[in-house]
């Protein structure tokens, strides 16, 4: 947690600033416009969802309707957050860099441009949303159908998700191969669960989740450098 925190500090330092702004505008923007036509689009979900009930158990409908806001929305921020994630993926990958490189002093051990960002940090993305959708809907259908417990694991799944997300960029500038990044976080997955739950838990805070993104890839490169790769 103590890792994440750090994030917010880092994201103001003068090296790291201009690399911060880039991805934020791009968080924002998507968010705005996501959120905006989602809203203009949810009385059409819900008169969908509402078709779907048979005409006997249409009595239900106002029961059911705050189950389908709450589904559309967590539906909305996977989706927004995989988006917004494979288009700040490049941004994102040189920000952990100039992060490691300030919190170390060490020039690194490779060399990188935004044109070889893109290719490498796209495919990366995608192995990681590869990884993260089949389990999604397991995970999810869980959350519906077994109270507490259901969500309890749901919490888990994101947290270990989200710290997959963001240390995989120190892990990927490193050219660690994204099996290898799954089974060194696993070691770690004291700190991994309480970074990445402390990611969820702030992701849900409305404007500071905007900030989040830069936060946390900073707050992981910062327990890449401290702890993961000592």
């Amino acid at each position: 947690m103590n890792h994440f925190f750090a994030g917010f500090n880092l994201i103001t330092q003068p090296g790291l600033r201009r690399f911060v702004i880039v991805p934020l505008l791009i968080n924002i923007i998507l968010f705005v416009i996501a959120l905006i036509a989602l809203i203009s689009q949810l009385d059409h979900i819900t008169d969908w969802a509402y078709s779907l009930l048979p005409s006997w158990l249409s009595w239900l409908s106002y029961l059911v309707s705050p189950l389908i806001i709450i589904a559309t929305f967590m539906v909305f921020s996977f989706i927004f957050t995989a988006v917004a994630n494979f288009i700040a993926a490049p941004f994102n990958g040189i920000l952990a860099e100039k992060t490691e490189h300030l919190l170390t002093g060490k020039s690194p051990d490779y060399q990188t441009t935004f044109s070889s960002e893109v290719t490498r940090t796209l495919k990366r993305e995608w192995q990681k949303l590869m990884y993260v959708l089949p389990k999604s809907i397991g995970f999810l259908i869980l959350f519906w159908l077994v109270p507490i417990f259901g969500q309890v694991i749901w919490f888990l799944f994101s947290a270990w998700i989200m710290a997959i997300q963001y240390c995989d960029y120190p892990f990927d500038n490193h050219k660690v191969e994204f099996g290898d990044m799954k089974d060194t976080l696993w070691q770690h997955k004291g700190s991994a669960f309480s970074f990445g739950g402390t990611v969820v838990l702030f992701s849900m805070v409305p404007f500071i989740n905007l900030l989040v993104m830069p936060v946390a890839v900073c707050g992981a490169t910062k327990l890449w450098v401290e702890e993961i790769n000592n």
